[in-house]
């Protein structure tokens, strides 16, 4: 029989008067609250754009044998060990070889650029061998070339400044008539700078519209906007302080605003709704405002939280690169707790009673009946068909979920090329040049170093024409040039050209063919070491590091959120169900961003020209934010429910009670961070759409298929046991109460 906890209602009274005496002075002290806000705002930008870092994609795997390879060429031929990019140029009028004058002049002044270790013209390079497939860099109708350029530093962290040497210098060729175009990082350096105003005004004003129809009131629509967006344009700012001190990828904005602005809508949405509540059940302002945070902001702390630690799983990845990213959306993510907290209860306290005053409709607020009560809502009718038929609804969601990630198991991870990129990309213009004259490969060499350093010079000879041979036989080359020493005589360096593109998958089967089985097999018997390194297998080790560390994100992800909700509820069932039904939304997602890039499936509509790859780290991110995110629903719904549960003990109505008083929040909560996501998708990054699609999709499932068939449906088959404990675990686990302070609360232990 339920029977109640002892020893814990002062305590939790003491952490819910914490949160209520934070909401009323903040409520009461709101001018001090705004204006202390909007200073900190201001000098957040301020000293962000004084002091604050730039974005870079400079990224080393000290560990990866690609690095290792580029450090050891880096050793022994500094020009040759930096940084390539191509400027690529096409002339249908003349052929190439008529701009001798102009294509020296350019070379020369490439030369003289900082950080240019060596240009490289293609008018000077020697004859492709007859019968081989040329691969540049003068194609063999005389009007494609390209020059390679190497850099000792990555081409794409030197800054825009940096591209009017280079335009200077390749003026003569455009001057001529020629087409100039930028490839590979320095193309990169070219792209336009990320706009994402577009996504957020589109997201914006489809949560204008999603809160006018939910609740009527205007102003009750602007407060979660308002505070949403002052709290991520400080978050950016702070992000921008730590990037001089971090190397966050360019993403990381876009990503901290998608996150930031998603929460934060939400965790507003859930401090006004029960403030309203509060005030329709006749509270004063400051004093409905202080409840509000003692009880929704308790959710919204623990929601909090929970996205927090499953982006900090991220770190478990082993991966700087990746663990910046998760630490990126997180600033936004704290910034957004942080204002629901203070900034929500100042802007209610500022408003008082007049939050109705201006409404498109008769405002309406969440349905406060007691479980005991006769139901009267939609929703409390509804989820009494779902406790007739449980097994029913739960089919339905189980085979929606089912079907939508059956392309799962067909992903491919890669590198999303610039060939996937609009044509108005610079980068893009030059990937197609590559590719017309001198076949897909040409974008993706890849370098073969071998170091003989410990070999005896009788043996360095034999060693080079059996590595030789070894390469020449490899599958999936298309070219493969001669072997040649550096100028110590130490290393032997070659290039292999694969058949297909760089994001290609055969092409990271060549990479990884030569690294595993060709080049082992080459240097056995001898002291020699080989090494694939370059652009596209430095990508593919990135891949596979990523890949081999996913299974350990998503068991330390699912786990720290396993204990968040063990610890919140105190049920081991519902934290094991919570579990389980978020991976199976995230499942979902991924099959949807499946079926859409790589198969796809609507890509092209997209923007995104043919079928790419997921990018490696896109489902890492996924997972993590995804995951965080879903426990928010998940977190206020089942507060509800638990709510009900400690009052009444009865647990089939305590869902319906829960289904019925969150419907309205929680649909509206979805829908605008689903339109958040779903707007980035408007993005030029591919990577951008990916994870706003994924994000869009994952909301959308668990805010639908997992909230209104599953959740329902197993917390009804689980009746009172979803509350079980054992009691061993129950005295060692924590105790974090969701939603302020209950009294005399049932438990099931044994």
């Amino acid at each position: 029989m339920p029977h109640s906890r002892t020893g814990e209602g002062d305590l939790k009274a003491a952490r819910g008067g914490v949160l209520r005496r934070l909401g009323e002075w903040c409520a009461r002290h709101f001018v001090i609250v705004i204006l202390a806000w909007l200073v900190a705002l201001v000098a957040l930008q301020v000293v962000s754009r004084e002091f604050g870092g730039a974005y870079s994609d400079n990224f080393s795997l000290p560990q990866a044998q690609a690095q290792k390879g580029l450090d050891v060429l880096k050793a022994h031929d500094p020009q040759a060990g930096g940084y390539s990019s191509q400027i690529v140029m096409r002339d249908d009028q003349q052929p190439l070889t008529a701009l001798g004058s102009q294509m020296s002049t350019t070379v020369a002044d490439l030369e003289k650029l900082p950080h240019v270790l060596s240009a490289q013209s293609p008018l000077s390079a020697p004859a492709t061998p007859s019968g081989q497939q040329n691969v540049g860099p003068l194609s063999d109708d005389k009007k494609t070339a390209y020059i390679t350029v190497r850099f000792d530093v990555q081409p794409s962290t030197l800054g825009d400044d940096y591209l009017n040497g280079v335009d200077t210098a390749v003026q003569p060729l455009r001057s001529a008539g020629a087409e100039v175009e930028y490839g590979g990082p320095l193309g990169e350096l070219a792209r336009p700078a990320a706009d994402d105003r577009v996504s957020e005004l589109i997201g914006f004003g489809v949560a204008v519209i999603v809160l006018l129809v939910g609740f009527g009131s205007v102003i009750a629509a602007v407060v979660p906007l308002l505070s949403a967006l002052i709290s991520v344009v400080g978050g950016l700012a702070i992000l921008g302080l730590l990037a001089a001190a971090f190397t966050f990828a360019t993403v990381s904005p876009t990503l901290a605003t998608m996150i930031g602005l998603g929460v934060g809508i939400d965790y507003a949405l859930f401090m006004l709704t029960r403030h309203r509540q509060n005030l329709i059940d006749g509270m004063d302002p400051v004093r409905a405002a202080g409840q509000a945070a003692s009880t929704s902001g308790h959710a919204v702390l623990v929601s909090g939280c929970t996205v927090i630690i499953a982006l900090a799983g991220l770190s478990a990845s082993g991966v700087s690169f990746i663990s910046l990213l998760g630490v990126a959306a997180a600033v936004t993510v704290v910034s957004a707790v942080v204002g629901a907290l203070t900034l929500v209860p100042a802007l209610l306290g500022f408003i008082g009673r007049h939050i109705d005053r201006y409404h498109v409709r008769p405002p309406v607020a969440e349905t406060e009946a007691g479980a005991g009560d006769t139901p009267q809502g939609t929703w409390h009718r509804y989820a009494q068909r779902v406790e007739r038929r449980p097994l029913r609804f739960l089919s339905a969601g189980v085979a929606v979920v089912v079907v939508l990630a059956i392309p799962l198991f067909s992903i491919q991870l890669g590198h999303i090329g610039d060939g996937a990129d609009p044509t108005s990309f610079t980068d893009r213009r030059a990937y197609d040049l590559m590719a017309d004259a001198f076949g897909p490969g040409s974008n993706g060499p890849l370098t073969v170093v071998i170091d003989q350093t410990n070999v005896p010079q009788s043996q360095r000879s034999d060693l080079a024409s059996k590595a030789q041979q070894s390469l020449d036989k490899v599958q999936g080359a298309a070219v493969v040039t001669p072997l040649t020493p550096t100028q110590d005589g130490d290393l032997l360096v070659g290039t292999v050209y694969s058949t297909k593109s760089p994001q290609n998958s055969a092409t990271t089967d060549l990479t990884n063919r030569l690294v595993d089985d060709t080049l082992p097999d080459a240097v056995q018997g001898t002291d020699a070491k080989g090494y694939v390194t370059g652009t596209t297998a430095t990508q593919v080790d990135f891949r596979d590091i990523v890949a081999s560390q996913l299974p350990v994100i998503i068991a330390v992800v699912v786990g720290l959120a396993f204990l968040i909700i063990l610890a919140v509820f105190r049920g081991l069932l519902v934290a094991v169900k919570a579990a389980v039904l978020n991976v199976l939304s995230i499942a979902a997602s991924y099959g949807v961003v499946v079926a859409v890039f790589q198969w796809g499936w609507g890509g092209p509509a997209l923007g995104v020209h043919g079928k790419v790859p997921i990018e490696s780290y896109v489902p890492m991110m996924m997972f993590a934010i995804v995951f965080g995110l879903s426990m928010d629903y998940e977190i206020f719904l089942l507060s509800r429910v638990h709510e009900a549960w400690l009052r009444t003990g009865d647990a089939k109505r305590s869902v319906a009670h829960a289904l019925e008083i969150t419907a309205r929040v929680i649909t509206c909560a979805a829908l605008i961070m689903v339109s958040v996501f779903a707007a980035f998708i408007v993005s030029d990054n591919i990577v951008v759409k990916m994870l706003g699609l994924g994000l869009a999709v994952s909301v959308l499932v668990d805010a639908t298929v997992v909230r209104l068939l599953m959740v329902p449906a197993v917390m009804t088959l689980l009746g009172r046991h979803a509350w079980w404990m054992p009691r061993w675990l129950d005295r060692v686990m924590p105790h974090i109460d969701a939603e302020g302070a209950q009294t005399g609360p049932p438990s099931v232990s044994h």
